[in-house]
């Protein structure tokens, strides 16, 4: 993926700010350097753009160790002679090569910084290989401390799979680790024993069984992909296939199910054609037609790695059984297959640049499963689920968080997220211009890697009314706008507070059984209603706080 904006994007961008207004939370975190050698944009990365990696590994179960190669191959943008690859303790990088000669390299903690002997001339195309080996962390709680999983299934067969997200991919293989700068295409090339069957992204190109009692499985990505996106699955698979006839024409959809709950698998990954159908009506076309679509059992709850979505949710619907919503309607589908999936759009296609700007990929595939809820149950539904939800918010610290440190803000950027997106759906008030506001997203920023500005200035567009105020309420704030209201003979007075300055967000309520728009901002305004009017009755979709004074 080419990173259009990435000679303007400033190595040390100013920290997120938020509201300084009474009660709005400052969060404060000391960052260290490494947080900055994994979260900047370095002159050591700047100059040059990864276009394919060539990942070789071998898995030896046994002792939880990895032995590898990375070939990467990337063109130069300006003349340097140091290059950053980034690869975490306990893994070491063994050596380096660049036309057949070693390169000397020192290590700053996870970054190695690598001295290029040959000249870098601008629009050359150039590649070296990256030798390591080492026993990777192990995730205690994946998916989210990160790294990998090494358990039985229980037949006692080794089952085994990466999950890196937030810590990031340089826990099991070197690369440029940075969300900025999506390589454009990778191979991908899994030794394990030939007792297991090893599964990665993209397609299959290959299976090669050795000498050794090993067998290498070599998957093939054609399309852009993120650093987190990639990942190996191993274990005593079995799988079966379908074909779902979407917008795009055939998409190859591939399942693999450890042995003993292949039949759990046949019924419950029905939801899959369900969640393409509905996600295809509201995002477009699914991204990745190329390299096909999988779903893989795997030992942890599930992951978005692209074109290859990691399972663990029991076969259940809802969460682990469960349903977040606390309304019913989050076990009519399984979480994990839709949420998961959901991300293919945000996230896998849709890109954040910086881990700041995750809102991005989370609060858009939240609200993917209101959506899906609508397409198969009604408005009524997807609303009552999505509302649901707002018991899980915290209002903690804001949903940005900062940037340049490899930072990610609030978890509200879930379920805050998505009521935020399900205000703003109230503002536009028109639901042929909210598909086609969600579909136009995925199509303008196709395959790219986006800051949150991007996004908000789209919408804004989309909506017809700046909406900045309401981005910063929401985004970089972690007060809920309350309404307030007080009605005195037939005058309604009602104003905004607890919000960021400039909030002047419309909404719709019911006075005297009659719905109005009205237009508070933060100071009193006044609307002439019936008699006999004590109180209104507010639109429960807008994810407000209501005062009657």
């Amino acid at each position: 993926m080419k990173n259009t904006v990435v000679l303007f994007y400033l190595l040390f961008l100013s920290i997120q700010t938020v509201s300084s207004q009474e009660n709005t939370a400052l969060v404060t975190t000391n960052f260290t350097h490494q947080d900055s050698l994994r979260g900047g944009i370095s002159k050591e990365r700047i100059w040059w753009d990864v276009k394919k990696y060539e990942l070789q590994i071998k898995i030896n179960p046994k002792d939880s160790s990895i032995v590898g190669s990375n070939k990467v191959i990337y063109s130069v943008i300006n003349e340097y002679d140091t290059m950053q690859i980034d690869l975490q303790e306990p893994l070491q990088i063994t050596k380096i090569i660049q036309e057949g000669l070693p390169l000397k390299y020192k290590r700053d903690g996870s970054a190695y910084f690598i001295t290029l002997d040959k000249k870098q001339l601008v629009g050359a195309l150039n590649e070296l290989t990256i030798y390591y080996e080492g026993k990777p962390k192990s995730a205690i709680n994946a998916p989210w401390d990160g790294g990998i999983v090494w358990k039985k299934d229980a037949n006692g067969h080794p089952f085994i799979a990466s999950s890196c997200q937030g810590i990031g991919a340089s826990v099991w293989w070197p690369n440029k680790d940075h969300m900025y700068d999506e390589v454009e295409s990778m191979d991908i090339s899994v030794n394990v024993p030939s007792n297991l069957i090893a599964v990665a992204n993209g397609r299959l190109k290959s299976r090669q069984e050795l000498n050794d009692g090993t067998t290498t499985f070599k998957w093939s990505v054609v399309n852009p992909i993120n650093n987190y996106g990639v990942n190996f699955n191993i274990g005593d698979f079995v799988s079966f296939s379908e074909i779902y006839k979407g917008e795009k024409g055939n998409l190859d959809c591939t399942y693999y199910i450890l042995r003993s709950n292949l039949e759990k698998a046949k019924n419950q990954f029905k939801d899959v054609t369900r969640m393409l159908k509905a996600l295809e009506y509201w995002f477009g076309a699914y991204p990745f037609y190329e390299d096909g679509y999988k779903l893989v059992e795997t030992p942890f709850l599930g992951m978005e790695h692209q074109s290859d979505i990691s399972y663990g949710n029991g076969f259940k619907n809802g969460y682990r059984g469960s349903d977040l919503s606390g309304t019913g309607w989050g076990l009519k589908f399984d979480f994990i297959i839709i949420h998961e999936s959901g991300h293919e759009w945000f996230g896998n296609n849709i890109t954040n640049k910086d881990r700041a700007d995750m809102w991005i990929h989370e609060s858009f595939t939240s609200y993917s499963e209101t959506l899906f809820l609508e397409y198969y149950y009604g408005k009524l539904a997807a609303d009552e689920y999505v509302r649901g939800t707002r018991r899980n918010i915290s209002n903690d610290k804001p949903i940005i968080g900062s940037y340049n440190v490899n930072d990610q803000g609030s978890g509200d950027m879930y379920f805050k997220g998505a009521n935020m997106l399900h205000t703003l759906r109230q503002i536009m008030d028109n639901d042929k211009k909210w598909r086609k506001m969600l579909r136009g997203l995925n199509s303008t920023f196709y395959h790219q890697i986006v800051a949150s500005q991007q996004i908000e200035d789209y919408l804004s567009k989309a909506a017809k009314r700046d909406l900045t105020p309401f981005f910063n309420q929401y985004l970089r704030d972690i007060r809920v706008p309350t309404l307030e209201y007080k009605i005195i003979q037939n005058k309604l007075q009602y104003r905004w507070s607890n919000s960021v300055d400039g909030f002047d967000m419309p909404i719709k309520i019911n006075a005297d059984g009659k719905i109005k728009c009205i237009h508070p901002t933060l100071e009193w305004k006044t609307l002439t209603i019936s008699r006999g009017i004590d109180s209104i009755k507010v639109d429960p979709n807008y994810y407000i706080n209501v005062k009657a004074n």
